[in-house]
C-alpha cells in the first residue's frame, strides 16, 4: 500500500522524513501480543544513562538490576547540599556546610530547551525554572588585555557591536564594497548597521544608552546619566571583549535554557523512584564482565564481599575510562575503542555567602561573569532571588586549570580563587564569604573524568563494537553521542541501546 501511495505522490518524501527515528517507548504488550517474555538485564553504571536503560526498559517488563559503585546514583549530575561529604584521589576530604536550600550542582547545571532531558523532567515530573546564562550586567574582565576594571557584558557588547557597525558602514558608504552589494543592497546593509551598532547621522560610533547609565532614568527631574568615557576602537579590539559574544550563538549555549527546581540531582532522583530503588544497588564495584555466549555474569563487590549477577543481557554505562580497567571477554576490539576514549577535566567551587551582594551592590541577577583569569567562568545564582544567602560558582574552569586547582587544598583552592575574584567584585567577596566547596572531576573516584574527548567522533569505525552489541552487552552514555558531557547525550544513548536490545529479545 506504500509503495502505491508513493507511485500516486501520496506517500512522504524523502525530504520530508525526520532525520532521526523517533523513540518509541517500550510496552509490556510488545510482550503480551507476540507470546514474548521480557528478559533479565543487568545495567553496569548508575548515572544517567544507565538509569534511563533500566527506566526504559521497566516500561515493558524487564527484569533489571542496576550496579552503581557510588553510594549515590546520578553519575555526574550531582548536586551538593549541606551535609554532603566527598573525598577525592588526592585524599581531600570535604563537607558542605551550605545554609539548607542552598547548592551547587557540580556537574550539569542547564538545559537547552531543545535537548530531550527536558521531555524526561516533564515525564518524570521534575518542576522547571529558568537558568539565565547570558546577563547583561555580569561582568567581562580580561586581565591579560590591560584591564584595570571589569566592564559590563551590555557596555563591551555596545562598544564592539558600535565600532564593527561603523567602520563596515563607512566601507558600504564609501563604495568600498560595490562589486558585492548593489546600491540598493548597500543602503538597506547601512539602514541596518546605523540601529544595530547605534551610529550617529555620519555613521560613527559615539555610545549610546545601549552601553548604561552612571545614573539610571528615575522620576521626572532624573532623565538619567549615560555611561560616559567611549573608548576607542583600537582599546574596544584590544581589549578581547568581544571574543566571547559568539558564546550565546552557540546550539547549545542558546538562550533559554531551565534548569530543575531545587537542583539538577532532582532528574536522577526521579528516575531513581521511577526505576524502584529496590533494582539498585550502590556500593557496588564491578570487578569483571564475561560473556557467557546464553547470558552474561557480572561479578561485584560491596561491603567487602564478591557477588555475581547472571542475566540474559548487558548493559554496560561506566564512562569508557572506567569501564577500559575492568576485566571482560569482550575482545580487543571493545578495549582498543574504550581506550582511544580520553577523559577531559573540569572543575568547579561553590562558595556560600552570607549577602547576595552581587544582586544588592551590582545589581545582577543571574548570568555568568567572563574572565581571562584561571578561574575562567562565575556563575551568579539562578535562584533564591532576593535571599539573604547564595552560592556563587566562584570557577568553572577546566583542562591544565582545573587540574592545577586539584592539586591544591580545598583551603588552598578557594583562597586562589578568591583572590581572582576580588579583582573583579571587590572586597565583599571575601569579607561575606561563608564556606566553600570544590569538587574536581578527574580525581572523583569511579569517575574520573567531567567528559570525554572521542577522537574522529563516534560513528568512527574504531567504536564499532561500542556502538553496537558485542555478544550480550549493549553500549550507553553520553560519550557515544555528539552532545557528550550533556544529559541529552546520555538519554538519548540509553534509548538507542535499550531500542537495539528490545529488538533483538523481540527477534529471539
Amino acid at each position: 500500500m506504500f509503495a502505491t501511495m508513493g507511485a500516486l505522490g501520496l506517500a512522504p518524501t524523502a525530504q520530508a522524513a525526520p532525520r532521526e527515528t523517533p523513540f518509541r517507548a517500550l510496552s509490556a504488550s510488545d510482550f503480551h501480543l507476540t507470546g514474548r517474555a521480557a528478559a533479565k538485564v543487568v545495567i553496569v553504571g548508575g548515572g544517567i544513562a544507565g538509569l534511563t536503560a533500566a527506566y526504559e526498559l521497566g516500561k515493558a517488563g524487564y527484569d533489571c538490576t542496576v550496579l552503581e559503585a557510588r553510594d549515590r546514583t546520578g553519575g555526574r549530575n550531582f548536586t551538593v547540599r549541606g551535609g554532603d561529604t566527598t573525598t577525592d584521589l588526592y585524599g581531600n576530604k570535604q563537607t558542605a556546610r551550605f545554609a539548607d536550600g542552598h547548592y551547587m550542582n557540580a556537574g550539569p547545571a542547564r538545559i537547552p530547551q531543545w535537548m530531550v532531558t527536558l521531555d524526561y523532567c516533564r515525564e518524570l515530573g521534575v518542576p522547571l525554572e529558568v537558568f539565565t546564562n547570558v546577563n547583561a550586567d555580569a561582568y567581562l574582565y580580561n586581565e591579560s588585555a590591560g584591564m584595570t576594571a571589569p566592564q559590563r557584558y551590555r557596555t563591551a557588547k555596545a562598544d564592539v557591536y558600535g565600532y564593527v557597525s561603523e567602520l563596515l558602514a563607512k566601507a558600504a558608504h564609501k563604495g568600498t564594497l560595490d562589486q558585492e552589494l548593489t546600491a540598493e543592497d548597500q543602503e538597506r546593509l547601512i539602514d541596518f548597521l546605523a540601529d544595530w551598532g547605534e551610529l550617529g547621522d555620519t555613521l560613527t560610533y559615539e555610545g549610546g544608552e545601549r552601553r548604561g547609565y552612571t545614573t539610571v532614568p528615575a522620576a521626572a527631574g532624573t532623565p538619567g546619566v549615560p555611561l560616559g568615557d567611549v573608548p576607542t576602537a583600537s582599546a574596544v579590539f584590544a581589549s578581547g571583549v568581544g571574543r566571547y559574544f559568539s558564546f550565546e550563538f552557540g546550539f547549545d549555549q542558546a538562550m533559554l535554557m531551565f534548569q530543575p527546581v531545587g537542583g539538577m540531582d532532582r532528574i536522577p532522583r526521579a528516575l531513581t523512584r521511577a526505576v524502584g530503588a529496590h533494582r539498585i544497588r550502590t556500593g557496588a564495584a564491578v570487578t569483571k564482565i564475561t560473556d557467557t555466549g546464553d547470558g552474561v555474569t557480572v561479578t561485584y563487590t560491596r561491603g567487602g564481599r564478591t557477588s555475581v549477577v547472571r542475566a540474559d543481557y548487558c548493559v554496560a554505562a561506566l564512562p569508557p575510562n572506567i569501564l577500559a580497567k575492568v576485566p571482560h571477554n569482550l575482545g580487543a576490539g571493545v578495549q582498543s575503542a574504550l581506550e582511544a576514549i580520553t577523559p577531559s577535566s573540569a572543575a568547579k567551587i561553590g562558595l556560600e555567602y552570607r549577602s547576595r551582594w552581587w544582586e544588592l551592590d551590582h545589581r545582577i541577577y543571574g548570568g555568568i561573569t567572563e574572565t581571562d583569569q584561571d578561574v575562567t567562568h562565575i556563575w551568579h545564582p539562578s535562584y533564591g532571588f532576593h535571599g539573604e544567602r547564595g552560592v556563587l560558582i566562584g570557577y568553572y574552569n577546566y583542562g591544565a586549570d582545573a587540574d592545577s586547582y586539584a592539586k591544591l587544598s580545598p583551603k588552598g583552592r578557594e583562597a586562589r580563587a578568591v583572590a581572582a575574584g576580588v579583582k573583579i567584585y571587590g572586597a565583599k567577596y571575601r569579607t561575606e564569604l561563608a564556606s566553600s566547596f570544590s569538587h574536581h572531576w578527574r580525581q572523583t573516584p569511579h569517575l574520573e573524568a567531567a567528559w570525554h574527548s572521542t577522537p574522529g567522533g563516534p560513528d568512527d569505525p574504531r567504536y564499532k563494537p561500542l556502538n553496537e552489541p558485542t555478544g550480550r552487552v549493549h553500549f550507553a552514555g553520553d560519550w557515544l553521542s555528539y552532545t557528550d558531557a550533556w544529559q541529552h547525550g546520555a538519554f538519548t544513548s540509553a534509548r538507542k541501546a535499550v531500542t537495539a536490545l528490545h529488538t533483538r529479545v523481540l527477534a529471539s
